[in-house]
């Protein structure tokens, strides 16, 4: 930018990639909370498991991890109970649009299989970022879509013709709760 005094200023945007998906993390913490206050469902964001191997204790105040290793591959980000079902499902945003299947682990897509095989609930929640919009695909969709393509990724499209789109609420924000009662309940509803 050139000021009159002649001072060239030259700004540029730093990108910054870290924390990316954590408004939609954090926005599906408020949900599952609302959903507990409520006593609508008890559903958890589940902790990745870690293995302290070295702590500095300067003092109690100042604990720092200097060493620390994953004990295991983390399943998926949430779990819980609806209506007495068991729901597990992973949470995932992208910048794109399509979702890259290298986002999701093969170990999360098996977990999530083996709860759809014992009667639970499985499904991911993905955000478009571009598009502010946020889709929710049952595991059977998932392994529809993968079974039948060799993409390396799954198209909006796909998303809006199999999935479910989620609207932003004030309260609850994310009211995914309400398209499992219109897919797994609709009876009861």
């Amino acid at each position: 930018m050139r000021y009159p005094s002649g001072i060239n200023k030259n700004y540029t945007k730093e990108i910054k990639y870290d924390n990316r998906g954590m408004n939609l993390e954090g926005d599906l913490n408020l949900t599952n909370l609302y959903y507990l206050n409520n006593n609508i469902a008890s559903i958890y964001k589940k902790p990745t498991p870690i293995k302290l191997v070295k702590v500095d204790y300067p003092s109690r105040k100042e604990a720092k991890i200097t060493e620390a290793y994953f004990m295991t591959p983390s399943t998926t980000d949430y779990n819980g109970i609806y209506k007495g079902k068991y729901i597990d499902f992973e949470a995932k945003e992208t910048a794109g649009t399509s979702f890259p299947l290298e986002n999701i682990h093969s170990h999360q897509i098996k977990h999530l299989n083996t709860i759809y095989d014992m009667g639970g609930i499985g499904f991911i929640i993905v955000y478009f970022s571009k598009y502010n919009s946020i889709y929710l695909l049952t595991i059977e969709k998932f392994n529809e879509f993968t079974t039948n393509n060799k993409r390396k990724s799954i198209p909006l499209e796909y998303f809006k013709k199999n999935g479910y789109l989620i609207n932003y609420k004030y309260n609850p924000r994310i009211d995914y709760l309400k398209i499992i009662d219109d897919i797994y309940f609709k009876e009861e509803v």
